[in-house]
């Protein structure tokens, strides 16, 4: 009986060592999470994912009120779709083992390997399914940007195939590039604290390619379309700048000086931008609008992105007035370029997250973040380059991954509503429901 039960000892013995050395490993990994940083963490990917739905109301009130709900709509199904996809390979292609810089491999496929111990290449301090759970939320309201731009024409069921082709081969590998360990973009030296290539610049541009070959709007240009609930609006677009606080200040990973220093400038940018936005609108039109400030805010908030983690007080109040004057003059000329971006996506998003990428390789210092570098008005002029090669980077491949994605999808089944169906509206047509029942 001995002779046979020491090899099955050894056996099985040998079965379990791997599992563990691995509690082991993150029994010792637990010890180093911080409760603070942790508690600060969970609280931010609570905020940002409020954002989420603070958009489908910005974007909402500024659609006209028989699309009130599929545009709601377009934003709210992305907190499902895009949690399932994330935790199934979404997290594992952005952020996983890497792969000669382009790709994290499937190793984490399903949260594989990603317990609670720290990843020590990401946040040291907190859990690594909790920094999963904060890049969630940022996967999830990046489509959700795009959705303004083709609001009130495209078919429900193709935008559900079109997010997970998207997410899958636009914004996991750009993640990857920027913020994913060994991606090519973050080793060659490129700052994005929050987001502004790999969030705002990869949805406005996409947006852009989508809405070339979606088409316009019936009607668009021959009549009028005012918002049809302005307070909608700005109730979003005071959640927006409230989870913003999340986006930006969650980004330090930590609860130190450095999450103050990004929650301060986010708030100054918001309010440069919007005053920036509102006095070139009142020369211009005689009149500042509601509309106008909440869009300021916005792009001022969309602006300092990048750069929150990077710049101080100063530095943010110039890019945030800039931003909103400089936006505003860009959608202010929209007509005249002959696209159809039905809640100024590409204006916004666009020209807003480029600005404050290139304005993060002029304003940074060292003194904000060690982790980082100086910029050009620091001596260092190399950071504006890599910052423009990153810009460059993503605005290409995300324009022609996207333009293959939509005409492939186009082709195998139809990207917009019939224009009966548009007439008539995409709550009734595509949901069966409406908005309003007064």
């Amino acid at each position: 009986m001995k002779k046979f039960l020491s090899p099955m000892i050894l056996f099985f013995a040998a079965l379990l060592m791997p599992a563990v050395a691995l509690a082991y490993r993150s029994g010792n990994g637990l010890k180093n999470i911080s409760a603070g940083d942790t508690a600060w963490v969970l609280a931010s990917t609570a905020l940002v994912m409020l954002m989420t739905p603070g958009l489908a109301l910005f974007y909402g009130g500024m659609v006209r009120k028989k699309n009130v709900l599929a545009t709601i709509m377009q934003s709210f199904i992305l907190l499902a779709v895009i949690s399932i996809q994330w935790v199934l390979w979404g997290y594992s292609l952005s952020f996983g083992p890497d792969i000669h810089g382009i790709i994290g491999s499937l190793a984490w496929f399903g949260l594989n390997h990603v317990g609670l111990a720290p990843d020590p290449d990401y946040a040291s301090t907190i859990p690594h399914q909790v920094f999963m759970m904060f890049q969630m939320m940022f996967a999830v309201i990046t489509p959700a940007l795009m959705t303004g731009a083709f609001a009130e024409r495209m078919k429900f069921k193709t935008f559900l195939v079109f997010i997970v082709l998207w997410a899958t081969l636009v914004y996991d590998p750009i993640a990857h590039w920027v913020w994913g360990a060994g991606g090519w973009i973050h080793r060659l030296g490129a700052l994005d604290f929050a987001g502004g290539t790999v969030v705002h610049i990869s949805a406005a541009i996409s947006a852009l390619a989508a809405i070339l070959i979606i088409g316009k709007r019936h009607n668009y240009g021959k009549e009028h379309n005012p918002p049809h609930n302005l307070t909608m609006t700005v109730l979003g677009a005071s959640l927006l700048w409230f989870g913003w606080f999340g986006f930006n200040a969650g980004s330090a990973l930590s609860a130190g000086a450095l999450a103050g220093s990004a929650f301060i400038v986010t708030n100054i940018a918001a309010a440069a931008a919007t005053l920036g936005w509102l006095f070139t609108e009142w020369v211009r039109n005689g009149k500042p609008t509601m509309l106008g400030a909440v869009s300021g805010s916005v792009a001022g908030l969309v602006a300092i992105t990048p750069a929150s983690g990077y710049v101080g007080p100063v530095p943010a109040m110039i890019i945030g007035f800039v931003a909103g004057m400089l936006c505003y003059y860009v959608v202010s000329l929209k007509s005249r370029f002959g696209y159809d971006d039905s809640l100024d996506v590409i204006g916004v998003h666009g020209v807003g997250g480029t600005f404050g990428a290139l304005a993060t390789g002029l304003f940074a210092s060292v003194a904000i973040n060690a982790g980082g570098a100086n910029g050009l008005l620091y001596g260092n002029p190399k950071q504006l380059i890599v910052q423009l090669i990153a810009v460059l980077v993503t605005i290409t491949y995300g324009f022609l991954a996207t333009f293959i994605i939509v005409k492939a999808i186009d082709v195998v089944m139809g990207l917009r509503v019939t224009q009966e169906e548009e007439v008539m509206g995409l709550d009734i047509t595509q949901h069966g429901e409406e908005g309003y029942n007064m």
